[in-house]
């Protein structure tokens, strides 16, 4: 965006010529001022020099775009600015306008073009809470002398800020080092759960104006599911089901084998054969009670006690009486 640029104050002004330092954020739009430029920009000329005492290359002139690199990122606004989209620390450098032929050409204006960019050197799969991050903000430049020199001289400034726009080096979490002769500056900070999409940005100011700034935002990575293994989900079902299948056949033999002993008892019942009462004789007692004349014994096999109380019974005795009284005849 071509707002995003932030032109600097005129350092110098001879004969017309005017220096111009310009600001942009990486990958960012700039414009390149030609001021006091003719109404006809086809007069108008551009030049690239990408550093000092290099040979200048013609970008722009009689009205089309030259560079044949830079051709779909450069046009010309109606006021004879060079406008560079999507830019690059590739096109730091000073870029020249001026009017005519280069025999009766005329300086408009020399701008210094810089760019200000953010790098972390750990991975995505680092950035998560409790890891440590360290981002570094590097201002690239075209100067004659240090970097040193370039802020000191202007009065400017590399500094990192919060969303609030909070100094970072005012908070003891944070740690800032920097390289003045790098134009360099870092910060460092152990990650904790509530930076998840926390912005940070680093600014070059001068005074209370912001020329440019490049953000930082924290972004954890979601947790990754496990992939299924098909094979191991379809073992499971399996097993499962043939868990199942065995449980049921288990459930249905014990309902048989109760059904079972239920029918037999019941048969061994109805079925008893009658015998006199002199067989049923044992010392002259009945089990269940006093023997009388109008009682028949039979004899059942089961394995359940019917009476209470059980005399002259051996504990491994398979034989229980039965008293029916039946009917005077």
């Amino acid at each position: 965006m071509l707002g995003l640029i932030i032109f600097c104050s005129i350092l110098k002004e001879t004969s017309g010529q005017k220096i111009i330092r310009v600001f942009s954020s990486d990958a960012e739009n700039a414009t390149m001022p030609c001021y006091d430029a003719p109404a006809d920009c086809t007069s108008t000329t551009w030049a690239y020099y990408s550093k000092r005492g290099s040979q200048g290359i013609e970008l722009f002139s009689n009205g089309k775009i030259h560079d044949r690199d830079k051709h779909d990122r450069l046009s010309l606004g109606s006021d004879c600015s060079l406008n560079i989209y999507t830019t690059t620390t590739k096109d730091i450098g000073v870029y020249t306008c001026w009017l005519g032929v280069k025999d009766t050409q005329k300086t408009f204006g020399n701008v210094y073009f810089h760019v200000l960019q953010v790098s972390s050197p750990s991975s995505q799969t680092q950035i998560r809470p409790g890891s440590s991050v360290t981002l570094s903000c590097q201002l690239h430049f075209y100067y004659e002398h240090s970097c040193e020199t370039l802020l000191t001289s202007e009065g400017l400034r590399l500094i990192w800020v919060n969303e609030s726009g909070v100094n970072l080096q005012t908070d003891s979490r944070f740690q800032i080092s920097s390289s003045l002769n790098y134009c360099n500056i870092s910060m460092t900070t152990k990650l904790l759960n509530e930076d998840d999409s926390t912005e940070w940005r680093c600014q070059i100011t001068k005074g209370s104006e912001v020329k440019t700034s490049v953000s930082y935002t924290v972004s954890y990575l979601a947790s990754t599911p496990t992939p299924v293994n098909k094979t191991q989900v379809i073992s499971a079902v399996l097993a499962a089901v043939a868990a199942l299948l065995v449980l049921i056949v288990i459930i249905g033999l014990i309902l048989k084998n109760r059904a079972g002993r239920k029918a037999d008892h019941a048969e061994l019942i109805s079925n008893f054969t009658p015998v006199t009462p002199a067989a049923a004789d044992i010392n002259g007692k009945m089990m269940c009670g006093q023997m009388t004349d109008d009682v028949a014994y039979a004899e059942v096999i089961i394995s359940s006690n019917l009476c209470k109380v059980r005399r002259n019974v051996q504990s491994d005795d398979k034989v229980t009486y039965v008293a029916i009284r039946g009917g005077k005849v």
